[in-house]
């Protein structure tokens, strides 16, 4: 008898526990990274030159089997939204990048005009008259949904690296690592396979607009308003994507006729917000609908701008040259913002093409 009042107790103690267990496990694979290890990281420094003299991937070496795993068990219903914009020829870009043209270079009638290949579309050995499309681009590599690399910005001299001129992540030169054929350190063959916790921030939404104002500045407190209304927690390891509603202007190819897209693009993230989501958050990429992720002052407001941060696009150089920290830019978020998706597996890889200096014209996805 005694030895049945002492073993019922126990018994019901190691099932509490395995439930308690269970429970645990299961929790923490739906809240994203909870209980990983995410090496790198460092609250207050965030992630920077720690990779090695040699390192080209930056933050994203954080990722391992294990947040990858972590990632894919945040689907809960296997939906999947697309998060890449269409590319046209006609589609906008930021002023700095060249246009594209899209060229055909063999077609089925132009094939048997040209009669250049008569062992492939002569008559004699083609009785089915089998032809191809195919075509030439001339293109940016940052056009589209885009993921920077890390050789995309560069700064130097009188900048906070001494003695480095023309430099990007980890110290590569442009008098030692340029090249004709792009740069030959940290191009955007060297991005990994991304798959990790995503994240919206909805900013636009949060302030029950459809769209920010052109030029609006996002600011930390506007991060945080939008992820207290959410009910949304930011994790080390995250993809965060913050949303301004510009892209709903894109349409069918972003060729914006009436100049909707250019005015609102304006909006983004201060450097005081990046450094926030960084250093204090974890963040692994950073990315936006906007062609640049970042806020761009009025023009009356340019000079006082460039006087307090040294360049015009101080978040750019912030994440990809002193972080390590891509940048994903046009990232379409309209229908996970309507939907109320909040936290999902993020997915994407980028063209593996030598000397690009970024992943472009993409289709990453968001898997809920």
């Amino acid at each position: 008898m005694r030895y049945r009042k002492w073993t019922l107790p126990v018994t019901w103690l190691a099932v509490g526990a395995l439930v308690g267990f269970l429970l645990a496990t299961h929790f923490s694979a739906e809240g994203g990274n909870n209980g990983l290890n995410i090496t790198g990281w460092n609250k207050g420094r965030g992630w920077g030159w720690i990779w090695g003299p040699e390192d080209e991937v930056g933050a994203l070496n954080a990722m391992t089997d294990s947040t990858r795993l972590h990632a894919l068990r945040l689907v809960k219903r296997g939906k999947v939204y697309d998060l890449g914009v269409t590319y046209a020829r006609d589609s906008y870009r930021w002023p700095g990048h060249n246009p594209g043209e899209i060229i055909a270079f063999r077609t089925p009638a132009n094939l048997k005009r040209q009669q250049d290949l008569p062992e492939l579309v002569g008559p004699d050995v083609n009785p089915w008259q089998t032809a191809w499309h195919s075509n030439a681009l001339f293109l940016s590599d940052n056009v589209g949904t885009q993921i920077d690399g890390l050789a995309h910005a560069t700064e130097g001299p009188g900048c906070p690296h001494p003695g480095l001129v023309d430099h990007w992540y980890n110290g590569f030169t442009e008098e030692k690592w340029g090249g004709d054929f792009g740069p030959r350190k940290c191009d955007a063959s060297t991005i990994p396979p991304i798959i990790a916790r995503g994240v919206l921030i909805d900013v636009a939404g949060a302030k029950n607009l459809p769209v920010l104002p052109p030029h609006y500045p996002i600011t930390v407190d506007d991060l945080q308003a939008a992820l207290d209304k959410q009910g949304t927690v930011l994790r080390p390891g995250d993809v965060v994507l913050i949303r301004t509603g510009a892209l709903q202007f894109w349409g069918e190819t972003g060729s914006d006729p009436d100049g909707k897209l250019a005015k609102h693009d304006t909006a983004g993230i201060t450097l005081e917000a990046a450094r926030w989501l960084v250093e204090q958050k974890g963040a692994m990429l950073i990315g936006a609908d906007t062609s640049g992720v970042e806020y761009h002052p009025r023009p009356e407001k340019r000079a006082e701008y460039l006087a307090k941060y040294k360049s015009f696009m101080p978040v750019h150089n912030y994440l990809l040259i002193d972080q390590g920290v891509h940048l994903g830019e046009f990232h379409y978020l309209e229908e996970l913002a309507r939907d109320r998706v909040y936290e999902f597996c993020y997915i994407c890889c980028t063209n593996k093409i030598r000397g690009t200096t970024a992943g472009f014209c993409l289709r990453p996805i968001a898997i809920y």
